[in-house]
C-alpha cells in the first residue's frame, strides 16, 4: 500500500478496489510482507494458487487445504468480495464522526444489517493494544455513555431511567496522554479500588497525573505526581485540566448521538476502540489510517453470534 498507485482519497480507493487484482495485491502485502504465502494453519509455504478460484492450495497434507484471503481475518466467511470490504475499511477509518450501518448499506449496496456486521468486525481491526504506558502529563477522567432521559418517549423513560445522574448509564473512564495517545476503557463503577487499578495499569510510575475533584482519585499520589483541579470553582489551573480529555468526550457523544444515535452498552467497547483509533491517528491522512487498520485485521475475527451474545 506504499506505491505511488495506492489510492489517497475515497473516490481514488473505490475505483482502485474495484479491480480484484488490486484486492489481492494489497491483501499480501499485508498478510506476507516477505512475498512468501504461507498457509495459515500449518504455515507451510508449499502451496499453490488456484486463479480461477481464487484460493491457495496447501500440500502440505492436512483437512480443508484450501485457503483464501480472507481465512484468519475479520473478512473470513463473508461471501461479500473484497471490492467492499476495503472500502468499508477506508469509510470507518477516515470518517471523523463515523458511519451510520444505513449510511453503508446505501454505499455498498448491501442490507443494513449486514453493514451493521460489517462494522463491527471493522471496529474489532481498530483495537490498539500495548505494553507501553502512558508517560509524562496525563489527563485522566470519566464520563457516562446513555441515552439523555429528555429525548426518550415518556414510556421508555419511566422503564430505562430509574435514578439521577449517571445512574442506568455505563461508565467509561478516560486516559490521555498530552500530545500522544488516548485509552478509553468501560468501567463496572467509579469506586476508588477500581479506578486506580486501571489507572495503574495504564499510567507509568512517577507521571504527572490531572484529574478532577472526584474523592476516587484519592491516594494517587502514592505513585503520580497527582494535581486536581475542582470544577465547582475552576477549570483550568496552569497546567493542571482535563481539558484534552473533555474535548475527546465531546468528539464521542457527538458521534454517537449524531451518526449511531443509540448503541447497546454491550458493544460500546467498539465504539471506543474506533474513536480512540481515529484520535489517536489524528495526525494521519486517510490513506495512513487505512493502512493501519488493514494491517490489523489478521487474527482478529468476530462472529455474528459473538456480536448478538449468542455464544451458548
Amino acid at each position: 500500500m506504499g506505491t505511488k498507485n495506492s489510492p489517497k482519497t475515497l473516490l481514488e480507493a473505490v475505483e482502485f478496489f474495484s479491480d480484484y487484482a488490486n484486492c489481492h495485491k494489497s491483501m499480501v502485502e499485508v498478510r506476507w510482507p516477505d512475498g512468501v504465502v504461507r498457509c495459515p494453519k500449518c504455515d507451510s509455504d508449499h502451496v499453490a494458487y488456484l486463479e480461477k478460484a481464487r484460493v491457495w492450495k496447501c500440500y502440505a497434507g492436512h483437512k480443508s487445504p484450501k485457503f483464501s484471503l480472507k481465512v484468519g481475518t475479520i473478512f473470513e466467511d463473508s461471501p461479500l468480495g473484497l471490492e467492499k470490504w476495503l472500502p468499508a475499511v477506508w469509510l470507518l477509518s477516515s470518517c471523523k464522526n463515523g458511519i451510520s450501518s444505513y449510511e453503508l448499506h446505501r454505499a455498498l449496496g448491501v442490507t443494513q444489517k449486514t453493514a451493521w456486521f460489517m462494522l463491527h468486525r471493522v471496529r474489532k481491526a481498530m483495537q490498539t493494544g500495548s505494553f507501553m504506558k502512558l508517560r509524562g502529563e496525563v489527563e485522566i477522567d470519566e464520563t457516562f455513555i446513555g441515552g439523555l432521559a429528555k429525548n426518550m418517549h415518556k414510556d421508555k423513560r419511566d422503564e430505562t431511567i430509574t435514578g439521577t445522574g449517571g445512574k442506568d448509564k455505563t461508565p467509561v473512564l478516560g486516559c490521555l496522554q498530552r500530545g500522544g495517545k488516548v485509552i478509553a476503557t468501560v468501567v463496572p463503577n467509579r469506586k476508588r479500588k477500581t479506578l486506580h487499578k486501571l489507572v495503574g495499569a495504564q499510567v507509568g510510575c512517577g507521571a504527572s497525573v490531572y484529574t478532577d475533584a472526584l474523592a476516587s482519585y484519592d491516594g494517587l499520589a502514592r505513585q503520580y505526581d497527582h494535581q486536581l483541579v475542582d470544577h465547582a470553582v475552576e477549570y483550568v489551573r496552569g497546567r493542571v485540566h482535563t481539558n484534552g480529555l473533555e474535548n475527546f468526550w465531546s468528539l464521542l457523544k457527538r458521534t454517537i448521538r449524531g451518526t449511531y444515535v443509540s448503541i447497546e452498552p454491550f458493544h460500546l467497547v467498539r465504539y471506543l476502540d474506533e474513536q480512540a483509533f481515529r484520535y489517536n491517528q489524528r495526525e494521519w491522512n486517510d490513506a495512513q489510517r487505512f493502512a493501519e487498520v488493514l494491517k490489523q485485521v489478521i487474527g482478529r475475527r468476530i462472529t455474528y453470534k459473538q456480536l448478538i451474545g449468542d455464544v451458548a
